[in-house]
This record gives structure tokens, C-alpha cells and sequence, in this order.
């Protein structure tokens, strides 16, 4: 064979080689897409106090494992335990208001049945008086001031009537009910959610990381101060669109994982992303910003699914950890196979770069 019908030969097999690898990149792309665009997301909490106070004590130490409850940090606590003194002591003087109102009110309910017996005693004598000024067996002048002392007494009452109404109101409902005692309750329990507050604890297991909090340090309520990272993880994995045509939920994937080379974790498709942040409009009053582009071939847009594990690790790996993922959609026999194949040549990988 001449020289030139072997390279003939050479170009023909690199064109078929070419053309096999074409078609299998295709078919690849759609029934069993890899992307090497995946990481290790580990919920990270953002810990804030409630109280803005100085530090007393940093219990916990960086790259510490802690409980749900642990105390991870103290606030100087004197002033919340004075502020909760104050309203004990509030407490306490509503319940002497209390007392001093029922007392004033139970008098007034009896000066208000004094003046109300009094007030019937002053009437029978205007009654009587009346029915002997018609028989002239009383005069005129006697009639109008038993007429007026009626009346006078029966002022006495509404006047006292008003009064026990006043105190009832001042007074309100009776015992653990009363408002007064309710509000000064409630301020109790507001300076003893405040005391509790001054010790800062872990909402949920996880690891205490890039600790920088010391003692002394002054603290803002509501801005976070220490990392906390949670022990489950949740993968996530950017695919171009064209290549979840028949990806759906539940489907098989598989994980291959930067930090373990050689190892493949199997997992299934937990969710997708509902979007990204190209295709969120925010209402700012400015009109539309078009991209443009001088490319002839513009980027693929890329979509997140998530992946859960089928299996547990034997050793967490570290939030933003870099993951290969390889998808076999559906039921296809012929894929799985070969998806198997290219996920266990990237692990491989792994053990090189």
C-alpha cells in the first residue's frame, strides 16, 4: 500500500471516528446529559441576635460541632435581669392598684346603697307630704322642702352611681383577667424572653465555621455575627436547556464527586429550578435593557435541577463542594449503560485533575 492510500485511509478512519462521535454526542446530550457545572450546597444559617448588647462569652470554638440548643454565645445579661427587676416590681404595683380600687369601689357600692335607702326614705316622705297637702294637713313650704330633699337624695345616688361605674371601669375584670395585671404580665415575659435571649443557641445541628466573635465585641439586633453549617446537603447541578427535554422528577442520576475520585454515588432528580435571574423583572420604573451581541452563536442558557442521594456519605463534604452529575432520564436500557460508563471516566478523571 502507497504511502498515500494509507493516509488516505487515516483521514477516512478520523472522518468516521468524527462522525461516530458526533452522533453520539447527540444522542448523548438528550437521552443521558452530563455536567460537570454541579456542587455540594450545605445550609449555611446566618446567626443574629435578638438584643444588641456587648459579648460576655464565646462558648462554642471554630469548627465545632454543636446541637440544636446548644448555647453558642452570651450577651451581658445585667442589664436585662435590671429591666426584668423593673417589671416585677410594675407587676407587683398593679396588683396594689388593684387592691386599692377594689377597696375604693366596694365603698362606693356602699355609699351608693346609703344613698339609695336614703333616697327611697326622702321619697315615701314627699309622698306623704303630697297626700297631706291636698287635706292642708301639712303646708306648702313643708311639702317643697320634703320635694327637694327627694330630689337632692336622689342626685346623691346618680352622683354615687357614677362613681362605682368610674371605679368599675378604672377597675376592669377582677383576679388574673384585669388588664392592668395583663399589660404588667406581659412585660414580665417580654424582660424574661429578653434575659433568655442574652444566651444566643443553635436552631439545628450543624458546624460552627470561620469564627471571628470575641468577648467584648458589641452586637446589633438582627445582624448575623456566626456561621453556623448545617449537616444535610442538597446538589445542585446546571444543565443546558436542550438537555432536560426528557429529564422529569425522580429520575436516575448519578453523582460523582470531586473530593472522592473513582467513586460513584447514585442519586435521583429532586426538583427543578423555576427559573433564574435573567427572567426576573423587577419593578423599577426604568424600561427595557436589550443585551446585544456580535456572536453568530449566542451562549446556552443554563437550567438547576437538584439532586438528592440515594445513599448517606460515611463523611460530609464542605458547602460549595465542586460535583460532576450524570442523568439517565426515563427507562432507556441502552442508556444506562453507557451514562454508567461516562460517569465512572469522569470519577476516574478526578484521581488526575
Amino acid at each position: 500500500m502507497s504511502p498515500e492510500q494509507r493516509f488516505t485511509r487515516w483521514v477516512k478512519v478520523v472522518l468516521a471516528a468524527f462522525v461516530v462521535l458526533f452522533v453520539y454526542f447527540l444522542i448523548a446530550d438528550s437521552f443521558m446529559p452530563l455536567t460537570p457545572e454541579a456542587r455540594v450546597l450545605r445550609p449555611v444559617a446566618r446567626i443574629a441576635p435578638e438584643l444588641s448588647a456587648p459579648v460576655s462569652e464565646v462558648v462554642v470554638k471554630d469548627h465545632q460541632r454543636v446541637a440544636k440548643g446548644d448555647v453558642l454565645f452570651r450577651l451581658d445579661a445585667e442589664p436585662f435581669q435590671l429591666a426584668l427587676a423593673e417589671a416585677e416590681l410594675q407587676r407587683e404595683q398593679a396588683r396594689q392598684d388593684n387592691a386599692r380600687l377594689a377597696a375604693e369601689l366596694a365603698a362606693a357600692r356602699a355609699e351608693l346603697a346609703s344613698a339609695k335607702a336614703t333616697a327611697d326614705e326622702k321619697r315615701g316622705e314627699r309622698e306623704r307630704a303630697e297626700a297631706l297637702v291636698a287635706r292642708q294637713g301639712v303646708s306648702r313650704q313643708q311639702f317643697e322642702q320634703r320635694v327637694a330633699a327627694a330630689q337632692t337624695a336622689q342626685a346623691a345616688v346618680a352622683a354615687a352611681e357614677a362613681r362605682t361605674h368610674s371605679l368599675e371601669v378604672q377597675l376592669g375584670e377582677e383576679g388574673e383577667a384585669n388588664l392592668r395585671l395583663r399589660q404588667a404580665s406581659n412585660a414580665v415575659a417580654q424582660a424574661e424572653l429578653d434575659l433568655a435571649h442574652t444566651q444566643v443557641r443553635a436552631d439545628a445541628p450543624g458546624v460552627v465555621t470561620n469564627l471571628q466573635l470575641q468577648p467584648g465585641d458589641y452586637v446589633q439586633a438582627g445582624q448575623p455575627v456566626l456561621a453556623l453549617v448545617a449537616e444535610n446537603i442538597d446538589i445542585i447541578a446546571d444543565f443546558r436547556e436542550k438537555s432536560l427535554r426528557h429529564v422529569n422528577p425522580g429520575d436516575s442520576a448519578k453523582v460523582v464527586l470531586d473530593a472522592w475520585p473513582g467513586k460513584v454515588f447514585e442519586g435521583r432528580v429532586s426538583a427543578f429550578d423555576a427559573g433564574v435571574r435573567e427572567g426576573q423583572l423587577a419593578a423599577d420604573g426604568q424600561l427595557a435593557d436589550i443585551p446585544t451581541t456580535d456572536r453568530w452563536v449566542r451562549d446556552a442558557q443554563r437550567l438547576r435541577l437538584h439532586v438528592s442521594l440515594d445513599e448517606s456519605l460515611e463523611a460530609l463534604p464542605a458547602s460549595g463542594a465542586r460535583a460532576s452529575v450524570q442523568l439517565v432520564p426515563g427507562d432507556h436500557l441502552l442508556a444506562r449503560p453507557f451514562a454508567a460508563l461516562q460517569a465512572h471516566l469522569v470519577s476516574w478523571l478526578h484521581a488526575v485533575y
